[in-house]
C-alpha cells in the first residue's frame, strides 16, 4: 500500500543537507540564484556556507571547482538543463577531469517546469551528464529515496550528478532502507518488467496496477542509480525477464533506455526492449506536465496501450 509522504521531494532532500551540514563544517552549499524552502534554514544559519552565484551557472561551477580542490564537500544547485548543457566544459574539465567531489542538483526533470518552455524542458540531462567517464548519476522517485540520494552524495569521493524532481509523491522506500543498490523491485519480476526512474515509476506503478486489471501482470522496477546500473539488476532481468518496458521522462537517445540496451549487449544477454520515453525532437511548446505526458504517451492510458501491444 502506498502512503504519501508529508515533505516536498526538494524539502526531503535539503532538510537532509541541512542535518549534513550541521554535523560538518566543510559543507558548503552554492545556488544560481535559486531557492527552495528548506534552503532558507541552511542559508540563515550557516551564512558563510552559502553562497549564491547569481544567474550565472559556469561562474558557479568554477567556484565551487575551487572550493572542492581546497578540501570543502560541495554542493552546487541549478535548473537541470542550465547546470547540465550550459555548464557542460567546465564540469568535465574543473570538475571531471580533476575527479573532485562536487554534488552537483539539477532541478526539474523531465516536464515538471514546463509552464517555463524550452529553456526548461529537463530532457537530455542524463545523456549529457553519462558521457563523463568520472560522473554518477541519480534520479529519486519520493522524499525518502531523495534524502538516501543526498547522504550517499556526502560521502562520494567522485563527481555526482542528482536529478531532482518537485512535488509530493508516494512513497516507494522506507526511512532505513539501503539504497545503495541503486535500484529497488517494487513489484516482483515476471516475464514482462517496467524499468522506471524518477518521477516515472510513480507512472510505471499506477500502469502497473491497471495493466493487472485487465489481466496483464508485470514486473516494476525503481531505476535509483542510473550510471553506473547496477549488474546484480541486469543479472535478475536476464534470469526473469522475456521482455523489457523502460519507461522515461527523457529524450530515448542516451537515457535510461539507452543504457539498458547497451548493458545488456556488453554481457550478451539477448532481451527485447520497448523504450518508453520523449521522442528524439525538439519541444518548442509550454504547457503543465500532464499535457507533455499525454500528447506524447507517457501518462498511464499511455503507458498500458504501448506495454499491451507487445506480443
Amino acid at each position: 500500500m502506498l502512503t504519501v509522504v508529508e515533505p516536498d521531494v526538494r524539502d526531503a532532500f535539503f532538510d537532509e543537507i541541512y542535518r549534513i551540514g550541521a554535523a560538518d563544517p566543510q559543507v558548503v552549499f552554492l545556488t544560481a540564484d535559486m531557492d527552495a524552502f528548506s534552503l532558507r534554514k541552511f542559508k540563515q544559519d550557516f551564512p558563510k556556507r552559502f553562497i549564491n552565484a547569481g544567474v550565472a551557472e559556469q561562474n558557479m561551477i568554477c567556484v565551487a571547482s575551487g572550493l572542492a580542490a581546497s578540501g570543502k564537500k560541495v554542493f552546487v544547485y541549478g535548473i537541470n538543463t542550465f547546470v547540465s548543457m550550459r555548464c557542460f566544459e567546465q564540469i568535465k574539465i574543473n570538475i571531471c577531469s580533476m575527479k573532485l567531489p562536487v554534488v552537483i542538483i539539477g532541478a526539474g526533470a523531465g516536464f515538471s517546469f514546463g509552464h517555463d518552455g524550452p529553456t526548461h524542458h529537463g530532457t537530455q540531462d542524463v545523456a549529457v551528464m553519462r558521457a563523463l567517464p568520472e560522473m554518477e548519476i541519480w534520479n529519486p522517485a519520493d522524499a525518502v529515496s531523495a534524502a538516501a540520494c543526498a547522504k550517499l552524495s556526502a560521502r562520494s569521493k567522485s563527481p555526482l550528478y542528482i536529478r531532482l524532481d518537485k512535488g509530493k509523491f508516494p512513497s516507494f522506500y522506507s526511512a532505513s532502507e539501503d539504497v545503495s543498490s541503486g535500484f529497488k523491485i517494487l513489484k516482483p519480476l515476471k516475464k514482462i518488467n517496467i524499468l522506471s526512474t524518477g518521477y516515472m515509476t510513480q507512472q510505471a506503478m499506477r500502469a502497473a496496477e491497471e495493466l493487472k486489471g485487465k489481466g496483464m501482470d508485470t514486473g516494476v522496477v525503481d531505476v535509483l542509480r542510473l550510471k553506473p546500473l547496477s549488474e546484480k539488476l541486469i543479472d535478475a532481468l536476464a534470469r526473469s525477464s522475456e521482455k523489457i518496458v523502460t519507461l522515461e521522462e527523457h529524450c530515448l537517445s542516451g537515457g535510461l533506455g539507452s543504457i539498458l540496451c547497451e548493458s545488456l549487449a556488453d554481457r550478451s544477454v539477448r532481451l527485447p526492449v520497448t523504450r518508453l520515453g520523449i521522442p528524439d525532437r525538439q519541444f518548442l511548446a509550454y504547457g503543465n506536465r500532464e499535457w507533455f505526458h499525454e500528447t506524447n504517451g507517457l501518462d498511464v492510458p499511455g503507458i498500458c496501450k504501448a506495454v499491451q501491444k507487445i506480443k
